[in-house]
């Protein structure tokens, strides 16, 4: 390291998208910060939200159309239009949870704990919360709380800070 160069001591991460592959990027990047000693802080906004929303935190798809980086079995590209049939995209979220098992990877709701019983925050955002017509009863427990966008960078100060957007 540098002279230059400062520890990482917290990151602030922010998750705008529904999908599996958006939701377990953040809980995972929050969950290996904790197990790594970095204050963590997380901020659900906008689909999101649907991470730490009780109905759809079980619920979530893997997104099959307009994903490039898509692939069948034996690695030839995904055809965009077949993620717009009936079925397929079930079939698609089905197999990637099958595959997040069997790596013993946990379902969110369990994620959610862990970070927050490693010392990690978990966030909802107002506005989202609003225009969605959600309330804090609608959120999983581990969730500390519904803030503007504003509290939450107010909270992120600080050197050693990281923003990461996923």
């Amino acid at each position: 390291m540098s002279e230059h160069d400062k520890p990482l001591k917290k990151v602030c991460i922010i998750c705008a998208k529904g999908s599996i592959e958006d939701v377990y990027a953040t809980l995972v990047m929050a969950n290996g910060a904790v197990m790594e000693g970095i204050e963590a802080k997380v901020f659900f906004t906008f689909f999101g939200l649907d991470a730490i929303t009780k109905k759809q935190m079980n619920k979530l798809h893997t997104a099959t159309v307009g994903n490039p980086a898509m692939r069948m079995p034996g690695g030839l590209p995904f055809p965009t239009i077949l993620g717009m049939l009936p079925g397929v995209e079930a079939g698609v979220s089905a197999m990637m949870k099958s595959q997040m098992e069997k790596l013993d990877i946990p379902p969110v709701d369990e994620f959610l704990e862990m970070i927050t019983a490693g010392g990690g925050e978990i966030y909802a955002c107002k506005l989202a919360m609003d225009m969605f017509k959600l309330t804090k009863d609608d959120l999983h427990d581990q969730v500390s709380g519904v803030l503007t966008v504003g509290d939450f960078y107010a909270m992120c100060g600080g050197e050693g800070t990281q923003i990461i957007f996923t």
